[in-house]
């Protein structure tokens, strides 16, 4: 880069220089032409010449007259050499000639020459016209400028004509002068257009990072070929928070139309996902985006000391934590199962010694107690409003769960659910979302006895979910507390103890109630919503027991999601 440049500096000056001398050639030429010319004007316009040049050309018309042979002496000592002479001394000029009509000359610098016709064509001059010409005479190369001479008095009638010559020598010298004026100039041009090359080369360098242009191509076209090939989103930004790098995967995760150039304002992303760009972490950050659940790593990027931006890369983790719900109900049920086991054997001991101890009253009596009362369902009142057999068995799950973590899980009074789940996925990722925080709250809130209570109504298509704790309720924040429990990141639990941080369940649950066109919500028990569209969060009374009171109560509203039977 920096020979071409050195190269189009040259070729440009050596381009300028050419041009330079050629214009002044040809000025220099018209400029002595036009002092030659000042100079056979005073001489034409001098009297004593006018007079001299008439009586000439009269005598010279005489047949046999021969003046223009016999006068040399005359014409040496006239008043046309004298004048002719002083003003060729005065203006150093090549040569100042007078001629009569018929071009004798009767003045020259060579004594010689007087007498003889001009070695040139003198009928431009004759014939009226200023002439102005560069040619070889005798001489040698010359500069010459012609004008006529008038009879004294007259001002048409021409009897010679007045020539003033400068040597071309004289022309060449001030020429060179010139050239050697302007390749002064030309070195400084050339010296200062290097070293302007050589800055801009090390500027271009340092904003390359020693790259050339062959591995900057590399790199562009081996960019292109990772950035569209691995099946994670990359987001990069400058130092100054403008996007230089993203690639088809990350907008499509983070919904947002980024293109290289624009600001991180103008992505409209979340505020975890520009909480992750402007504050780089160690480890990986979990983001709601949509219905997606993102697992967000930012780092900075720097070189030789150099910040050169952040670098976000995206991982969806949506599939993952559907299928980690799903497992999670798969478990519980499987605990329950256990448990159930456990105490079926326990009761099948109990008969087979009654039996063998024969008392068959006794065993027929015990026998019909536990009859009817073996399913599942029995430690879970009130599960029969819920016809839905998915909702059943994630309830049964959520209640062997609870009891593990020594809370007890009651269906309200006021449950009826008569139709069948259309999106399992989505309720049950919002309902467990809400019961596993409930579970966790009343665990750890200052009561002597946990409980949590749910509630399941439907509407057509609509389900209604409602889930009270006797935790210790959800702190003030920076705000209303419905707004700040919701946000990405906001968790009172500790965010070390889980991969990627806490406080993304319920923004999840909340993004995807609303993505339906319903919504989830924070409510005070037995208070007005909230959010004023919603209807009022029940209160909540568990079959013979005092109203769970106390702890947080949410209300989520889910459109669409169930089968109305037929």
């Amino acid at each position: 880069m920096l020979l071409l440049q050195c190269a189009v500096v040259a070729v440009t000056l050596a381009t300028a220089f050419a041009a330079f001398a050629y214009f002044n050639e040809h000025r220099l030429d018209r400029e002595y032409q036009l002092r030659a010319l000042a100079v056979a004007r005073t001489v034409a316009s001098e009297p004593s010449v006018r007079r001299a040049a008439a009586e000439f050309s009269a005598a010279n018309a005489r047949p046999g007259s021969g003046a223009a042979h016999t006068g040399r002496a005359t014409l040496a000592a006239g008043p046309a050499q004298t004048v002719a002479e002083a003003a060729r001394a005065r203006t150093r000029s090549l040569f100042v000639v007078v001629t009569d009509d018929k071009g004798i000359r009767l003045a020259h610098p060579e004594r010689a020459q007087l007498g003889k016709k001009v070695s040139t064509d003198p009928s431009g001059a004759l014939s009226g016209h200023e002439v102005l010409a560069r040619h070889r005479a005798h001489l040698g190369d010359e500069v010459v400028a012609k004008v006529p001479v008038y009879a004294p008095g007259s001002t048409t009638e021409i009897v010679g004509e007045a020539n003033a010559g400068i040597a071309a020598s004289a022309v060449q010298a001030q020429f060179l002068r010139t050239l050697l004026g302007g390749l002064g100039w030309l070195a400084l041009a050339l010296l200062l257009g290097v070293a302007a090359s050589a800055m801009l080369a090390r500027r271009w360098k340092r904003l390359t990072l020693g790259l050339e242009p062959e591995e900057l191509a590399g790199l562009v076209q081996e960019q292109e070929a990772v950035l569209h090939g691995i099946g994670e989103g990359v987001l990069a930004l400058d130092s100054e928070g403008r996007v230089t790098v993203v690639n088809d995967e990350a907008r499509r995760l983070l919904a947002s139309d980024a293109a290289p150039g624009r600001g991180i304002e103008e992505l409209g992303l979340t505020p975890r996902v520009v909480q992750a760009l402007r504050s780089p972490s160690r480890g990986p950050v979990m983001a709601a985006v949509g219905e997606r659940v993102l697992v967000l790593s930012s780092r900075t990027v720097q070189r030789d000391g150099r910040d050169l931006g952040t670098l976000l890369t995206v991982k969806d983790r949506t599939d993952v934590e559907s299928l980690t719900r799903q497992l999670d109900a798969v478990q519980a049920m499987s605990s329950a199962l256990r448990a159930q086991r456990h105490e079926f054997a326990n009761r099948l001991h109990v008969v087979s010694a009654l039996a063998h101890g024969g008392h068959l009253t006794e065993t027929a009596d015990y026998i019909d107690t536990i009859l009817g009362t073996g399913r599942l369902a029995e430690e879970l009142p009130g599960i029969d409003a819920v016809h839905d057999s998915y909702l059943r068995a994630f309830l049964t799950a959520k209640a062997a769960q609870a009891r593990e973590s020594g809370v007890t899980l009651l269906i309200g009074g006021a449950t009826w659910v008569d139709g069948t789940l259309a999106a399992p996925v989505d309720v049950t990722t919002v309902f467990g979302n809400l019961v596993d925080n409930a579970i966790e709250a009343a665990q750890h809130g200052g009561r002597a006895a946990a409980f949590v209570e749910v509630e399941l109504m439907t509407e057509g298509t609509t389900l209604l979910l409602t889930v009270a704790d006797t935790g210790d309720g959800v702190p003030p924040g920076d705000g209303s507390p419905a707004h700040d429990v919701f946000r990405e990141g906001v968790s009172t639990k500790d965010h070390a103890s889980v991969v990627g941080g806490r406080g993304i369940g319920l923004a999840l649950a909340r993004q995807i109630a609303r993505t339906g066109g319903g919504d989830v919500y924070l409510a005070e028990p037995g208070g007005p919503p909230l959010t004023p569209e919603l209807p009022d969060a029940p209160r909540t009374f568990g079959p013979d027991t005092a109203p769970v009171t106390g702890g947080a109560v949410f209300v989520a509203r889910l459109h669409d999601v169930m089968e109305i039977p037929t």
